[in-house]
């Protein structure tokens, strides 16, 4: 979380991604990249990053940079009451 916003986290051994949906379909086609398909239909804006995308540093930190990008313009969720 950061700002109150999803930004990345970390699910068994891939790298979760919230970024701009305007760059959804490009960055699918990165290495080790797939959609987030939790129910049955893709999260457009949310990706996975298998290990192969996230190799080296540099890697690491194309991703966070484009989470963090993107915290800045996104809205946070409302809170459960």
């Amino acid at each position: 979380m950061v700002n109150g916003k999803m930004c990345v986290g970390i699910i068994k051994n891939d790298l979760m991604v919230r970024l701009d949906p305007s760059v959804y379909d490009a960055v699918l086609k990165k290495k080790g990249c797939r959609e987030m398909n939790f129910t049955g239909k893709p999260m457009i804006g949310f990706v996975f990053v298998g290990p192969v995308g996230t190799r080296t540093d540099s890697d690491l930190a194309y991703w966070v940079d484009l989470a963090l990008d993107f915290n800045k313009k996104a809205k946070a969720s409302k809170k459960r009451k």
